[in-house]
């Protein structure tokens, strides 16, 4: 795209997005669809922490990323508290020589690929000892990623500190790709073995067998997405005869109360964090649950023995309409658990006890906060 397509047309939803996010001056901010999709050229990838601060940079240039302008940033925001700036540079450096390929036309109209870096140019203040501050870096994006990014009518809503709490650049990349899909139409992303590790940036050396693949790459950034994202992943394998040819990749939006445990978990210290995915952890002793009054002590006592009602709340046993109303915002107990059924599918079947009500009561929340008051 010229720069004059771009001054007539101007950015696309991409960048309208991450200029509303950016004024509220949260933790959530817009990556463009068509950034999270480049592959990397064979051979090369990025590092986790070159990754993270490719994110902080687009957080920062926010709706302003596909400008031909230099964007800055402090140095503390990319450090974590580390006391240290060295390794600032190298993760620049890094930035600068790694080539990504989108699929393009050539002059001619033919298919071709197109290579390209992402950063044009970078400057890093030097340490001085005596400054008040810790110095910042500046940096502008080549005229091809700007193109991109003016481009993109897709993208990814991210969490900040989901991003910097991702212990492997797979699981990144992982959460990246579920976030730009998760509410499309066809949330689902099928890919060849071959886009796969194009996506990830997995070099040619290293998993050559699926299986490996899968227990050192898909497994462990499964396991982190499901802790720290606010949706969850699955896969199903396509073989063509014994070797698997594609992979698709299906995710889900938790409700309320998953929700909420993925924040907890993201502000929480990232030791232990490996521990507390396993499950062998301290017990956390946790709350009880808000159930409503009406509800009665002996709703808590049977609670290991509920399974969701099929007909209408209105005489359901258990407390399932009491926590429709008390929760739901005013809406129709039975409207909110049909929008429940349909959401939650063939899982509902395996739900029950505490887990299905902690589910329900989150539910019930989302429902209210999405659709305000009937």
């Amino acid at each position: 795209m010229t720069g004059t397509t771009v001054d007539k047309v101007g950015p696309g939803r991409a960048m309208r997005v991450a200029h509303v996010l950016q004024g509220r001056d949260g933790d959530k901010f817009a990556k463009p669809g068509k950034l999270v999709e480049v592959h990397f050229v064979r051979g090369q990838t990025l590092s986790l922490a070159a990754s993270r601060l490719l994110a902080l940079m687009i957080l920062r240039a926010g709706g302003d990323a596909w400008e031909p302008i230099l964007h800055r940033m402090k140095k503390a925001d990319i450090r974590r508290g580390h006391k240290s700036n060295e390794r600032i540079g190298e993760m620049l450096e890094e930035l600068h020589r790694t080539l990504f390929s989108v699929d393009d036309l050539s002059w001619r109209g033919r298919r071709a690929t197109r290579r390209f870096a992402l950063i044009q140019s970078s400057r890093e203040e030097a340490e001085d000892d005596n400054a008040s501050d810790s110095g910042w870096i500046e940096w502008e994006f080549t005229p091809a990623a700007r193109d991109l990014i003016c481009q993109s009518e897709t993208y990814a809503v991210l969490n900040r500190q989901a991003v910097l709490g991702f212990r492997s650049s797979y699981a990144l990349k992982l959460y990246e790709i579920g976030a730009l899909r998760l509410h499309r139409r066809q949330s689902s992303w099928r890919a060849d073995i071959i886009a796969i590790r194009a996506m990830f940036g997995i070099a040619p050396e290293h998993y050559k067998d699926f299986a490996q693949l899968r227990r050192k790459v898909l497994d462990k950034a499964k396991a982190e997405v499901d802790q720290l994202a606010h949706f969850t992943v699955e896969w199903r394998e396509i073989k063509r005869g014994r070797a698997v040819a594609e992979v698709v990749f299906a995710f889900y939006p938790k409700d309320g109360a998953p929700q909420h445990s993925a924040a907890v978990e993201n502000d929480r210290d990232s030791a232990g964090r490996d521990v507390r995915r396993g499950g062998s952890t301290e017990r956390v002793v946790e709350p009880p649950l808000p159930l409503p009054s009406s509800a009665g002590p002996a709703s808590v006592t049977l609670a290991s023995n509920y399974t969701f009602p099929t007909g209408s709340l209105r005489f359901a046993p258990g407390p399932f309409g009491a926590i429709a109303i008390e929760h739901g915002g005013g809406w129709d107990r039975d409207v909110i658990a049909d929008a429940y059924r349909s959401q939650m599918g063939e899982r509902l079947l395996k739900l029950t006890g505490v887990k299905l009500i902690k589910s329900w009561i989150g539910f019930c929340q989302a429902f209210a906060a999405r659709r305000g008051r009937p």
